[in-house]
């Protein structure tokens, strides 16, 4: 049980730390929310049953946690980007081949 506990540690560690990295390589707000949003979820969720599975007695607590974060992030998130969007924020587009200026 302390393997898997730990793989699903390191898996949500590596994706944690990919959401992190996409916060400073995306070009715009947009693509930033975005991995923000979907890596660090799957990561913290990740990492809430690595350590539900070390620490058998936390799962109720470690149940709600989650429901919060599954509730939250997509919301912030949407919300987020809808106000960027109503403030007049554009989305980064590609300039070259078919895009005209």
């Amino acid at each position: 049980m302390r393997l898997l506990a730990d793989i699903f540690l390191l898996i949500g560690a590596a994706f944690t730390f990919l959401g992190a990295l996409g916060l400073l390589r995306m070009p715009d707000v947009y693509n930033r929310i975005q991995a923000g949003t979907k890596a660090v979820t799957l990561g913290s969720l990740s990492i809430l049953l690595g350590i539900a599975l070390l620490f058998p007695d936390w799962w109720s607590k470690l149940l709600v946690i989650a429901g919060f974060i599954l509730l939250t992030n997509p919301i912030g998130s949407s919300t987020i980007a809808r106000a960027l969007l109503v403030a007049g924020v554009k989305p980064w587009q590609k300039s070259g081949e078919g895009v005209e200026k």
